[in-house]
C-alpha cells in the first residue's frame, strides 16, 4: 500500500511513518545540497535568521538542472545524502526538521537527531531525475541563489514517489 501525504508536516505523520512505506508526497518541500547546508549552519552559528523556516519542513538533497524550454524545472534526481551529514542534526534539532530526501545511507548521529527529533528519511530513486522531475510543478529560488543549482529552492510537488527508508525509530531499509 502506497501513503498520500502532503508536506509540510509535524511530529504525529513523521511518527505514523516506518521504514518500507512506500509514499506519495504532495504539498511544499524545499532544496538544499552541502553548499546550502554549510551556509545555514553558519547563520545559526552566528544566531542569525535563517532566510526560509525549516520547522516541519522537507529538504529534499538535490542540485536540479535547469529547465528545458517549457518547463518548470530540468532533471531532478537526489545526490548523496551523507554530504550533509555534518549539518542535518543541526537542522533537525534547532530548526525541527522533519524530513529529508536523498539516496544512500545516514551516519549515527544523523539517525541518533531523527530518534530526538522526530525527522524521517525518505530514498528517491537515483538515476531518475528526468522522471522526478515531472512531479514538480513549481520551482522558485529561495535563498543563496549566487549558488546556482545547489541554491534554496521552494518547490511545489505532486505524488513524488519516495520510500521510508528510516524512521524516528531508527528502523533503517540500509
Amino acid at each position: 500500500m502506497t501513503r498520500k501525504i502532503t508536506a509540510p508536516f509535524g511530529p504525529e505523520t513523521v511518527k505514523s511513518l516506518h521504514a518500507g512505506d512506500r509514499v506519495l508526497l504532495s504539498g511544499k518541500i524545499w532544496t538544499g545540497r552541502d553548499a546550502a547546508h554549510k551556509r545555514l549552519c553558519a547563520l545559526l552559528d552566528e544566531g542569525k535568521e535563517l532566510p526560509v523556516s525549516l520547522e516541519n519542513e522537507v529538504i529534499y538533497f538535490v542540485g536540479p538542472c535547469p529547465a528545458p524550454p517549457g518547463a518548470v524545472i530540468g532533471s531532478a534526481g537526489p545526490t548523496t545524502s551523507g554530504r550533509m551529514d555534518a549539518y542535518s542534526p543541526r537542522l533537525i534539532d534547532c530548526c525541527h526538521l522533519a524530513g529529508m530526501i536523498g539516496k544512500g545511507s545516514r551516519s549515527p548521529e544523523v539517525v541518533s537527531a531523527m530518534r530526538r527529533g522526530p525527522a524521517v528519511y525518505f530514498a528517491a530513486t537515483g538515476g531518475a531525475g528526468a522522471l522526478i522531475s515531472r512531479c514538480i510543478k513549481k520551482a522558485e529560488v529561495a535563498a543563496f541563489g549566487d549558488l546556482g543549482p545547489e541554491a534554496i529552492f521552494r518547490l511545489e510537488v505532486e505524488d513524488f514517489p519516495l520510500v521510508v527508508a528510516i524512521d524516528c525509530s531508527g528502523r533503517s531499509l540500509y
